[in-house]
């Protein structure tokens, strides 16, 4: 129905229904209502619009399409969610032993460190500063000269004192463990070297008397 229709049907209903009036509450205003302000609707049921009605007034009672398409949501977009980048698993690391010389470190049968197995302690700590690492195992030898128990308590002695002497560089307590072997695992075959105890016998054992440290980790 045009405005003009609209207009010309509204000044009728004003003119010849007694009671109507035009809406004036702001959610019906677009349409005609009787003295009790109810919608006026014609005979087949249609609801009279007043000349100010537009598409944003109309009302579900009389016009539900264009209620329903006022209210229809507008469709979302279809969220895309970003594929997850693949953390790489750590990759474990063969462990690394390196094997020190006790003759370089300590005094013939002493375990306190000389200044140069301090030195070639504080090479190994830089080393070992520039690597990731779980855990630093450092295991003392001897040789076989002394009694067994003698050189049990030696070889932990000086694994001791190298896992003190790495504490004190920053390498962390928790991640290094220290134990003694004593003679169980001379590098000398038997029958290697051979006689009474000597400055020969002392130089051909030298290879057991020994701290190896090994490192393992992830990189």
């Amino acid at each position: 129905m045009t405005t003009t229709k609209t207009l010309i049907f509204a000044s009728i209903a004003a003119a010849f229904l007694p009671g109507m009036a035009i809406a004036q509450d702001s959610t019906i205003q677009g349409y005609l209502l009787d003295a009790r302000g109810n919608v006026v609707k014609n005979n087949y049921g249609l609801c009279w619009r007043t000349g100010y009605w537009t598409p944003a007034m109309a009302i579900a009672e009389c016009d539900p399409d264009l209620v329903k398409h006022a209210e229809a949501p507008m469709p979302k977009q279809a969220e895309v969610t970003p594929e997850p980048v693949p953390v790489p698993a750590p990759q474990q690391i063969a462990p690394q032993k390196v094997s020190l010389s006790a003759d370089a470190l300590f005094a013939f049968d002493k375990s306190t460190l000389k200044p140069e197995g301090k030195e070639e302690l504080d090479k190994l700590a830089k080393d070992l500063s520039a690597v990731n690492y779980d855990s630093i195992h450092v295991t003392g030898h001897t040789d076989r000269i002394g009694s067994t128990k003698y050189n049990q308590k030696l070889s932990e002695r000086r694994a001791n004192a190298v896992r003190d002497y790495l504490v004190g560089k920053g390498i962390p307590a928790d991640r290094i463990v220290a134990e003694g072997k004593g003679e169980t695992q001379p590098v000398t075959r038997p029958g290697d070297c051979t006689g009474p105890k000597s400055r020969k016998l002392i130089a051909c054992l030298q290879p057991d008397r020994r701290v190896d440290v090994e490192v393992s980790g992830t990189k």
